[in-house]
């Protein structure tokens, strides 16, 4: 078939571009955006792409039209879509009926660490020769691309509880029929399409109803969201992580980069690894309970692990210039800024730590994460917020709450002066954003030479 998908370079609809040209499909798409690394990886597979949504590209009609959920009504290729009658499909329901049907689906649901630990699961069931399918919503560093079709039944996806399309305003996770379900976290996000917190815990409840009795639901014992989630219904046996849970650790070094793994009070193995940050040994956990469910033995678990290179855009090192060391991060939500730089603090201790943050996820648009904001940013030496054009709120009013220093910045160019002014050797400076930022790691690596 020739199947074309509408908002291809959303790291969902991207993997799933790549899925549909595994089977053998000839696959095209667009985007309003098309930039790396989603950009790069779908020209590396053959499919081609176009800027912007001009019906022309629908002429002659594909077999099938995907619509990604950055769709609404009024885009023109959507319009035409609808007015000539064209076959169309959300990306949750297409994966659903043509990848998944059949398949041992291990999910992994959650505001945070979606990408991380599904990717930390893909690498230890390969790792233990079971060649699974996967679609991550990043590319795996362990691998070369961020989805593939697998050569066995199993097939680890990244659940997310965004809705479908514009026509389908169910979680995508709904569709996915998971044997194996890590529930990571909840807390309040997507503010664009979820009024309140409980509004998310019933997608989630939604989730846990289609999981077999014979399956398993994984969960962290800290977390009062999902205990309701589990509180409103659940017919599956449940593994807990963490403080009183079946799964905890002994952590051998602060930072998280060394811990002892033990199941049921019993030691299975230390991790030792690149990674830092107690979100990711709460990752790590999950991910070994989750793969003992298939017939991974802990300790093969472990030493998987131990191999395990992070998820581009994860705090990702990106450059190092005259001393000073740039990492791209993805965090768009106060926990996860305050997560990924209490992590980082750890590592490098006194060392002098900038943050760059660029406000751009729909809820952080919407303000529904300023208040958290202030808090989230104690770790770093000073705060550097960028802001753009179209925010609806008072940033400088949410940088003035900070503890420590904090400047708004409303171009690319005053951000790289400020960095180049306070920056010396031994400086680490994170950017965070869930967007390509203007391309501002290598702008700034350049001036900084």
């Amino acid at each position: 078939m020739h199947i074309h998908i509408l908002g291809i370079c959303g790291t969902f609809m991207g993997s799933m571009a790549v899925l549909a040209k595994e089977l053998g499909h000839h696959v095209t798409g667009s985007d309003a955006n098309v930039y790396p690394p989603m950009s790069t990886q779908l020209e590396a597979q053959g499919i081609q792409l176009t800027q912007g949504y001009d019906p022309a590209q629908l002429d002659p009609a594909p077999d099938l039209v995907v619509i990604g959920n950055a769709m609404s009504r009024g885009n023109p290729a959507v319009e035409y879509v609808l007015n000539k009658g064209l076959p169309y499909v959300s990306g949750p329901q297409w994966l659903a009926d043509h990848v998944l049907r059949g398949r041992w689906v291990l999910a992994v649901a959650g505001t945070h660490g979606k990408t991380t630990t599904s990717s930390m699961l893909a690498w230890v069931l390969e790792h233990a020769g079971m060649s699974p399918g996967f679609l991550i919503g990043g590319v795996p560093q362990n691998f070369s691309v961020s989805a593939r079709l697998g050569g066995t039944p199993f097939f680890v996806i990244e659940a997310d509880e965004y809705d479908s399309a514009f026509f389908d305003k169910r979680s995508k996770f709904v569709h996915y029929g998971p044997r194996t379900a890590i529930l990571n976290n909840l807390e309040f996000d997507h503010a664009d399409i979820f009024p309140d917190l409980p509004a998310i815990e019933r997608q989630f409840h939604h989730l846990v109803r289609t999981i077999p009795s014979e399956g398993l639901v994984i969960h962290p014992t800290t977390e009062p969201a999902l205990q309701r989630v589990i509180g409103m219904g659940c017919w599956t046996p449940v593994q807990t992580t963490g403080a009183g849970g079946q799964w905890q650790v002994k952590l051998l070094s602060e930072d998280g980069s060394k811990f002892e793994v033990m199941f049921e009070g019993v030691a299975q193995g230390v991790v030792e690894w690149d990674m830092t940050g107690q979100h990711n040994v709460a990752n790590a956990l999950a991910t070994l309970a989750a793969a003992r469910h298939v017939g991974v033995v802990p300790s093969l678990g472990i030493a998987a692990l131990s191999a395990f290179k992070s998820v581009k855009r994860r705090m990702e090192k990106v450059a190092e210039v005259r001393g000073i060391t740039i990492y791209d991060d993805f965090a768009h939500h106060p926990t996860a800024i305050a997560t990924t730089l209490d992590g980082l603090r750890k590592k490098i201790g006194d060392a002098p730590l900038i943050a760059i943050i660029e406000p751009r996820s729909n809820s952080m648009k919407l303000g529904a994460h300023r208040d958290g904001l202030p808090e989230s940013v104690v770790d770093a030496d000073q705060v550097i917020w960028y802001a753009p054009a179209n925010l609806g709120w008072d940033l400088a009013g949410t940088a003035a709450l900070c503890t420590v220093p904090s400047i708004v910045s409303d171009s690319l160019e005053g951000i790289i002066e400020r960095v180049k002014s306070q920056a010396q050797p031994g400086t680490h400076v994170v950017i965070m954003s869930n967007g390509g930022f203007g391309g501002l790691h290598g702008k700034l690596a350049e001036a900084l030479q």
